[in-house]
């Protein structure tokens, strides 16, 4: 669903169009002046903006303008009067799509909204396909043209440049922290730190000293004050991975700090202002364990501002020829040694379900560059699993059905081509 935010001064010109785009299928936020809509922009992310060219305070233009540096993709379209044309086309000059004008028919403004969005949507693919066929991946560290991965290129696009707080979701092996440290690289705090915490990974008696530190005395060993990892990523990113793993009485703290954007150290009195964004992960659903009693809604709902879904791999299978050359590329950048892979080998990784999706895959194709002879990974080096999966021309068993395989072997032909570390023929 579309997001629009609605800025004008008149609450009747407000109600008006809200309960239109409403009933039009869109989701409406709006905001009285531009001060509020700023705040807003800072807070959530929105696909269009219609505002009024005069308003008290913050006017549209300046706006407008200020607004194109928190969301350079969102539309926007400027509201005036009649006799007032002269600033909307100054408007439009600034980047504005188009303006309408006081009173305006419904219908052609539905029309103008619509062509606003669709536009802005186009730019947007657009700029996200000629920048993966130009690095063959995106931010240098996500690995993928496909239409899933473009969907997550979107998405990052869009709240780089807002200090909302992000949830990834994706089973494990997807590449959720990758996502965490593409959208942190993309954002004006890529020069400040990015720290990961796995939450999964911490003693619960830990968890409050190492994320908030803690002060001189306030157990047996504290010797010395000692900042927290919140602190010491003050202007940058914390990524909170395995977060359903955090226990629930460090879940009502970290919910405050959420809210009120300052820790107090463990044993200390004096409250710490920090500016961080902090993006979270699961694999697990937070649901189910808010319905089970693990997990806090309100907290859930104060994460989960920007939801992010990272595919599986079995979803993006057109990804792996540009998968395996990354990886080969690693290896031969950590190894000073060069591998191939076979076309049959090629075709088994294809056929495969990929269980533990990305991660499983550059583990094969570490572990078969280092054991494969000649310096070329044959479908014989290849793990059990991923040999049975293979097995289809010779009419043996396999988990996927007739339909799927052909639809691989299909998308196999298409995409080996992306392979830029080639292949060897093994029948030659």
């Amino acid at each position: 669903m579309y997001k629009i935010l609605v800025v004008d001064d008149e609450l009747t010109i407000i109600e008006v169009l809200k309960t239109l785009l409403v009933k039009s299928g869109y989701s409406v936020t709006a905001c009285l002046n531009g001060s509020n809509a700023l705040d807003k922009l800072k807070e959530e992310v929105f696909d269009l903006m219609i505002t009024d060219v005069r308003l008290p305070g913050i006017d549209g233009i300046t706006l407008l303008q200020k607004a194109a540096d928190l969301q350079s993709h969102m539309a926007v379209i400027v509201m005036t009067a009649y006799s007032e044309v002269e600033p909307a086309i100054a408007a439009m000059k600034n980047g504005a799509f188009d303006y309408v004008i006081k009173p305006f028919n419904f219908d052609e403004l539905l029309i103008t909204v619509q062509r606003a969005l669709n536009y802005e949507m186009a730019l947007a693919e657009n700029e996200v396909l000629k920048s993966t066929l130009t690095a063959n991946y995106h931010f240098n560290i996500l690995v993928g043209d496909s239409e899933p991965m473009l969907k997550v290129y979107r998405l990052i696009e869009k709240v780089a440049k807002t200090n909302s707080t992000v949830l990834i979701l994706g089973e494990s092996g997807t590449g959720k922290e990758l996502v965490a440290k593409a959208l942190h690289n993309s954002s004006p705090r890529h020069d400040a730190p990015f720290i990961t915490v796995n939450c999964a990974a911490l003693p619960e008696n830990l968890f409050e000293s190492e994320l908030f530190g803690y002060v001189k005395g306030a157990f047996t060993g504290a010797n010395t004050n000692k900042k927290g990892l919140f602190e010491t990523a003050n202007g940058g990113t914390v990524f909170l991975d395995e977060i359903s793993a955090m226990p629930l009485s460090m879940q009502v703290k970290m919910l405050r700090v959420l809210q009120e954007k300052e820790i107090r150290r463990v044993g200390g009195t004096e409250t710490i202002p920090i500016d961080i964004r902090v993006v979270a992960a699961s694999n697990e659903n937070l649901e189910e364990k808010i319905e089970a009693g693990e997990f806090r809604d309100d907290l859930y709902y104060r994460l989960s501002v920007i939801p992010i879904e990272v595919p599986l791999l079995k979803d993006r299978v057109e990804d792996i020829p540009l998968l395996v050359s990354h990886f080969l590329e690693q290896y031969e950048k950590e190894n000073k040694q060069s591998a191939a892979i076979s076309k049959d080998a090629l075709r088994a990784l294809f056929l495969y379900e990929w269980p533990g999706n990305v991660r499983e895959l550059e583990n094969t194709l570490k572990r078969t560059a280092t054991l494969c002879e000649n310096n070329t990974i044959l479908l014989s080096d290849l793990p059990p699993a991923i040999l049975s999966s293979a097995m289809t021309a010779k009419g043996e068993k396999s988990n996927l059905s007739c339909k799927d395989k052909g639809t691989r072997s299909r998308i196999f032909r298409k995409n080996i081509s992306k392979t830029k570390k080639g292949y060897k023929d093994e029948t030659k």
